[in-house]
């Protein structure tokens, strides 16, 4: 039996489906072509394809409208197009406990600027937000809630629909980057106006590809500039989505790739049950401590660990040293979730499966995690 022994998914997804490489090759290789730069057989192959897989995100995110989903490199970029693009000043924002840095190095550098201060939503020890007092935590002058779907550090799922429905008309940016692929999205039905995602994670796509959702695109201006083979009469950028937030040729052999995952997705090896037993069982091995939800029905693809003795950066080399076992370990790009978990500075051993583990896999890394622990 082979061991699938790459825990490190939660940073980018391996192995992708075969289909991913035979795509980007075939693009590479016969297809060739730009996007939407001219009318021959070649480019408009290559602009179906890329619509195409909007279209596939668009069903994936939950949205009728796959005409509000622009291509990004990745969730970063979408997330400063939506930071940037609002023009805060003299205001508000709150943000959920659990924020990665792809969130928190821009809006920090926005309050720096332009007189925007933050404040963290109240919640529980895990980082779930309490949304009873998501009202009284709103100023005259917040101008936008921002909310980390799925934690990288211990896997929470915050409930995004109730989240809105308590902010009201205050628009919500959410980070898919870590849920989309391993949990259904409802982008129209949750009432979300921005949300920023990856290809290269839970979508099993290649590294390069992300997105950017805007339920009123009006509301936010680009933050690049330049061509897109359309109105290039005008000196100005589309007023129209997509071409508003695409400047510039896209990734189309990422995209490429990208539709080759999402055709060629693969069955779950395990259940959920299984990865909930695995974390459950190691939640027992003594002197570990075991960082995930309280609630198990908002526990994502992925969880990590201290040690009362062992540094993380001990457990992390002696797993693959001893069994060949790949993660990470630190702060994941999270600070913040590691003040608000606990866990900062030494931050914690994280694990993200994939749907390609099995429970063997799962047993296999149970006993590694054991043995190095005990």
């Amino acid at each position: 039996m082979t061991i699938n022994k790459y825990f490190d998914n939660a940073a980018t997804s391996f192995p992708k489906p075969a289909s991913v490489a035979e795509y980007i090759s075939k693009y590479l290789t016969e297809s060739g072509g730009t996007y939407g730069r001219s009318a021959y057989p070649r480019v408009l192959e290559s602009s179906e394809t890329v619509e195409k897989v909007r279209e596939k995100l668009a069903e994936k995110t939950g949205t009728a409208k796959p005409e509000n989903i622009t291509f990004t490199p990745n969730a970063t970029a979408a997330i400063n197009t939506v930071l940037f693009g609002l023009n805060l000043h003299d205001c508000h924002v709150l943000i959920s406990p659990l924020e990665h840095n792809a969130v928190m190095r821009p809006l920090f550098e926005i309050c720096r600027r332009s007189n925007v201060s933050f404040d963290i939503l109240p919640h529980g020890p895990d980082g779930l937000i309490e949304v009873t007092k998501i009202k009284g935590a709103i100023k005259p002058s917040t101008r936008l809630v921002i909310i980390n779907h799925q934690s990288n550090v211990n896997g929470l799922i915050q409930p995004l629909s109730e989240i809105k429905r308590e902010a009201g008309e205050i628009p919500v940016l959410a980070d898919l980057a870590q849920s989309l692929g391993h949990t259904d999205i409802f982008l129209d039905s949750w009432d979300i106006d921005f949300a920023a995602f990856t290809g290269h994670k839970g979508l099993l796509g290649p590294t390069g590809t992300g997105g950017l959702y805007c339920k009123d695109p009006g509301k936010i201006s680009p933050l690049i500039y330049g061509g897109t083979g359309s109105r290039s009469e005008s000196f100005e950028m589309p007023s129209f989505t997509p071409d508003k937030f695409e400047a510039g040729t896209p990734n189309i052999a990422g995209i490429y790739g990208l539709l080759g995952s999402l055709e060629n997705y693969p069955e779950p090896a395990h259940s959920n049950e299984d990865f909930l037993e695995l974390i459950d069982e190691i939640s027992r091995i003594e002197k570990v401590k075991v960082l995930r939800s309280k609630d198990a029905q908002l526990q994502g693809h992925l969880f990590s660990i201290t040690h009362e003795q062992h540094s993380c950066s001990r457990i992390a080399a002696e797993l693959y040293s001893q069994y060949g076992i790949e993660v990470r370990s630190g702060l994941h790009c999270a600070p913040l979730a590691h003040k608000t978990l606990g866990t900062f500075p030494s931050g914690a051993v994280r694990f993200a499966p994939s749907p390609t583990h099995t429970k063997e896999n799962f047993r296999y890394l149970y006993e590694a995690i054991r043995n190095i622990c005990k």
